[in-house]
């Protein structure tokens, strides 16, 4: 299983970018190192006190959250302010989830991978799945073997 990482990460920031295009916020972090490497970060928590959830864009010039116009408009915050934010990766982590699926994952690095990357509803969406087996031990197996080889395969949630 990857070291545990997590937690929720604290710093100020100034709002950068254009007016009336993208605004976002510089991390001045590195995600990998806070939550582990992931294709994809989700993250939710607040700046200035006021809730937030997005997805991080990664640059070659690091880390940014992007920060939509409505959201600007209804917070009360503008380009160039410099603001308190708070933020922690949203969902089931790896680092929580159950030893026998924790250690499927290890064991296929590409599912593994895609796993981390996804949005918070579909990693909960499988583990539900997942969970309504716990009295059926081979059920459990099964469709954990399941999951990963669906993950491997790139699919955001298994198919009806």
């Amino acid at each position: 299983m990857p070291p545990s990482r997590g937690g929720s990460r604290r710093f100020r920031a100034r709002l950068d970018g254009v007016e009336t295009g993208r605004v976002y916020i510089a991390l001045p972090f590195d995600p990998a190192e806070a939550w582990g490497a992931r294709v994809r970060y989700h993250v939710g928590g607040t700046i200035d006190g006021k809730a937030v959830r997005g997805a991080l864009i990664q640059s070659g010039k690091g880390s940014f959250l992007p920060l939509g116009l409505a959201w600007r408009r209804d917070n009360g915050v503008r380009l160039g302010d410099e603001v308190s934010v708070e933020l922690t990766a949203e969902g089931p982590q790896r680092e929580a989830l159950a030893e026998d699926l924790a250690a499927a994952l290890d064991a296929e690095p590409e599912a593994a991978a895609f796993f981390d990357a996804l949005a918070t509803f579909y990693r909960k969406g499988y583990l539900r799945w997942i969970d309504a087996t716990k009295r059926r031990p081979d059920v459990r197996a099964a469709r954990i073997a399941e999951v990963v080889a669906l993950l491997k395969g790139g699919h955001k949630q298994r198919p009806l």
